[in-house]
């Protein structure tokens, strides 16, 4: 019986990934995730207690999926906006899920995995800066914000820029590269 329990949890997550990255958490509707999950949507309730408690909870995979693919190394921002590049333009849901995240659960209680691993991230870069691995001329936080928004520029470029854009993926992942580099020869 807890097999099947989490093979349904397993459906409604995938489910719900695809419906919340789809419509966000306002527009998302829990009769479409459990028909798609094949289940009740009384499941939703009981396994997650609330629709944003399952927006939470497929939130937390993606990013921790994110997380473990894509590994931080403030030594290498540069290689590391390039990783993340690479991950959201395979995984667009992971994006979408977290402009959602953004947009409609900011107010919420945040989600203590981004916590920790913002903490951690930005210990890296103090310590990198503090070691002359990288230089200093942005906090932490700075950089952190930067590379962050970098390796996401193009998958939320307003789509008139398409006929302007680099061609190919090589093209526009060199440009994020080499903005970082660039950013961190600035003195």
């Amino acid at each position: 019986m807890a097999r099947d329990a989490e093979q349904t949890k397993r459906r409604l997550l995938e489910a719900a990934t695809s419906e919340f990255a789809g419509y966000g958490i306002a527009g998302a509707r829990v009769d479409r995730i459990a028909a798609a999950a094949g289940c009740n949507k009384a499941m939703i309730y009981s396994y997650f207690g609330s629709k944003e408690g399952l927006f939470d909870a497929a939130f937390h995979e993606r990013t921790s999926a994110f997380f473990a693919a894509v590994p931080f190394d403030a030594a290498d921002l540069a290689g590391y906006t390039g990783r993340a590049f690479d991950y959201f333009d395979e995984h667009p849901e992971t994006l979408r899920l977290s402009t959602w995240y953004r947009l409609e659960r900011s107010d919420a209680e945040h989600l203590a995995a981004i916590t920790d691993v913002n903490e951690v991230r930005l210990k890296e870069i103090g310590r990198a800066q503090h070691e002359g691995e990288i230089p200093g001329h942005f906090s932490p936080v700075q950089l952190l914000v930067l590379i962050q928004a970098l390796s996401t520029a193009w998958h939320s470029t307003n789509p008139e820029l398409g006929p302007h854009l680099p061609s190919g993926r090589a093209g526009r992942r060199k440009t994020i590269v080499d903005a970082v580099q660039g950013l961190l020869a600035l003195k």
